[in-house]
């Protein structure tokens, strides 16, 4: 399937100097800077109405033009998998992930994602890059994520979930408390040194902010509510390792069972067998992509996070 784009930019000072395949990349990025140098290189892509190099320095102020006609983007096939749709309309979709699904075909997992899903739930998904989707949670991290349905309202959405206009709020149960009731953790986040898989708090790694609150108390838990201000690989798993309090389940970050004497019995089992991260993406708000119209969402939380609560609140 072929698909006519065309975009119009204005390029301020704030990015510059930069070369022009990195500032457009910058701009609009649900397109890879690849693509970009193939537009750069077929004339496609005009500054101040003439043909540039990718390695152009631009000053500010030029006005860049994208014409172009593209292929399908998206090389993964539908699968029937079944998918809990919150919302939809015809330029988004909001889904509730299920702890368990990759969200993006990848080593080792080629199929059987969230994004075989969408394929399959809507075709024309295969002509927006990553078949619309915006954000992306980790395999064992359920809850909710956001899906464009074009091109247009996907460039807006990412827009607006880098300059944090989307607010997402997570449900951690972590063990041990926090050392407020409140508070904000701001430490940088980088690739582990040793172990390549993993993040790390990193003095010279990208920054990172995550917000929690305390919800409730169990006797050697705490139930969390930890909102994002950005969105790292990791960010709530590793800040919260850091503040002390990691979370459950989470066995590659400090999260492995922890005996307790409050536990009893039936709690103890329950906590050996939970073998994902207690971490759920509950809430979401946006700002439609079109209409400007802000949108809520909620999602429950899954019944074997709900089950292992209602233990500690028995135990409690």
């Amino acid at each position: 399937m072929h698909r006519s784009i065309e975009h119009e930019l204005n390029i301020s000072r704030e990015i510059v100097p930069s070369r022009l395949d990195h500032a457009v990349a910058e701009l609009l990025p649900q397109y890879s800077r690849a693509l970009i140098q193939q537009w750069i290189k077929q004339g496609a892509l005009l500054v101040n109405r003439k043909s540039a190099k990718a390695s152009l320095k631009l000053v500010g102020g030029e006005k860049i033009l994208i014409k172009v006609t593209i292929d399908d983007v998206t090389s993964a096939q539908p699968e029937r998998i079944p998918i809990d749709v919150v919302f939809e309309d015809e330029h988004l979709i909001v889904v509730n992930k299920p702890a368990g699904l990759v969200v993006h075909p990848g080593a080792g997992n080629t199929s059987g994602t969230l994004m075989n899903a969408l394929l399959n739930y809507d075709h024309d998904l295969k002509a927006v890059p990553r078949a619309g989707i915006i954000h992306r949670l980790d395999k064992n991290t359920s809850g909710l994520l956001i899906i464009a349905r074009d091109i247009e309202s996907q460039f807006k959405l990412a827009r607006d979930l880098e300059s944090r206009i989307i607010k997402r709020i997570y449900t951690a149960l972590v063990y041990k408390a926090p050392p407020y009731r409140a508070g904000e953790i701001d430490l940088a986040l980088g690739r582990h040194p040793k172990e390549r898989k993993k993040m790390a708090v990193k003095v010279d790694g990208k920054p990172a902010k995550t917000h929690y609150n305390l919800t409730e108390k169990f006797q050697s838990h705490s139930l969390l509510e930890c909102e994002l201000d950005t969105g790292r690989t990791h960010q709530i798993r590793v800040h919260m390792q850091a503040l002390g309090t990691p979370i459950v389940g989470d066995i590659e970050y400090g999260g492995q069972y922890r005996r307790s004497k409050s536990d009893g019995q039936e709690l103890e089992k329950m906590l050996r067998a939970f073998s994902r991260q207690a971490l759920h993406a509950r809430k979401l708000s946006l700002n439609h992509p079109k209409n400007g119209r802000n949108l809520s969402f909620t999602a429950p939380i899954p019944e074997d996070f709900k089950s292992l609560l209602e233990a500690m609140r028995e135990a409690n």
